[in-house]
């Protein structure tokens, strides 16, 4: 609906210029422009989002202070592998805090495999271990358009976090569509491991990882996968990575305060890894929780205050 009336808006403005440059006493002012940050889908994007989304649906949730007057960031959440979109927000919180803290939110499904667990075909590493090469990168495109199409997005402020196999689909995300997506938080899930090769952004994005040392699924230091002998890359390789792609200064600065990320470890067990003067629009953090496991005890409301700080601090230039 939203494409249709934007279309219907470009008309009439175009219609009223005509008549403004015939008729004295025409004001400019009175021309209402088009909101360039507002992200308006194409017809032909709109249909293939549309098909996508019917036969995969996604849940949703809108901000009790949604309007039409303004365009208003969304954030996609991205589960892990085996479980759903619902169990993922059960767990980070995050729908819980949408009206507080003002975005629209779509947490999705992924595809189910042999062994009735839903993946994201994401990285070389994980999780399409069926080979059913389902494009989730264009299944995520849809849900922005769908989403674009039905409410006011802000292009520039455009989010993805996961988990896991979702971690590692949010990189995949932004290694094919950086144009579209200004920031990623991944907890416990990384890159390819090919990334030089695999992962080629056209421009910056901010990426926060977050990852602790003692993950028995995505080891932080890399090296192999347990259970299936793949190569992983490091917690800092995966972030390095993305701080060469902004154009950060190449060693993390130091003295940044630790963090509590983990309620169930005590003290401020989570240490800092900044890199500092970053093009405009990139960004690179590594957050190593010590001690941490897979699936660390996140704070509530803590995680969601610190997911949405930090893409409210990195929306696109």
């Amino acid at each position: 609906m939203n494409a249709v009336r934007s279309s219907f808006s470009l008309l009439s403005i175009g219609l009223f210029g005509l008549l403004c440059s015939s008729l004295s006493g025409c004001d400019a002012q009175d021309v209402k422009q088009p909101d360039p940050d507002q992200l308006i889908p194409s017809d032909s994007a709109l249909a293939t989002a549309k098909q996508l989304v019917a036969a995969r649906p996604y849940d949703a949730k809108i901000p009790l202070g949604y309007d039409d007057s303004r365009n208003w960031p969304l954030v996609i959440l991205l589960h892990g592998y085996g479980a759903n979109g619902l169990a993922q927000d059960l767990y980070f919180g995050i729908g819980k805090e949408a009206d507080r803290l003002g975005f629209l939110y779509a947490y999705p499904d992924g595809t189910i495999d042999s062994k009735n667990k839903r993946f994201w075909n994401a990285t070389d590493v994980c999780c399409d271990f069926d080979k059913q090469n389902v494009n989730d990168v264009a299944y995520v495109d849809a849900i922005i358009d769908d989403m674009a199409s039905q409410y006011r997005v802000d292009r520039k402020r455009v989010y993805l976090v996961g988990h896991s196999n979702g971690g590692f689909m949010s990189h995949r995300y932004a290694c094919d569509r950086s144009e579209r997506v200004a920031a990623v938080v991944s907890l416990a899930g990384d890159n390819y491991v090919d990334a030089v090769n695999r992962c080629k952004p056209k421009e910056p994005v901010a990426l926060l990882q977050v990852h602790g040392t003692k993950d028995d699924a995505v080891p932080y230091q890399g090296g192999t996968e347990p259970g299936t002998g793949r190569s992983l890359p490091s917690a800092l390789d995966s972030v390095s990575f993305w701080a060469k792609v902004a154009g950060c200064a190449t060693s993390p600065v130091s003295g940044v305060a630790d963090l509590d990320v983990d309620v169930n470890i005590t003290g401020r067990e989570t240490a800092v890894t900044r890199f500092s003067g970053c093009k405009p629009g990139g960004a690179a953090e590594l957050w190593t929780i010590r001690e941490g496991g897979h699936v660390p005890a996140l704070g509530r409301p803590d995680w969601a205050n610190a997911v949405w700080g930090w893409f409210a601090a990195h929306p696109k230039p």
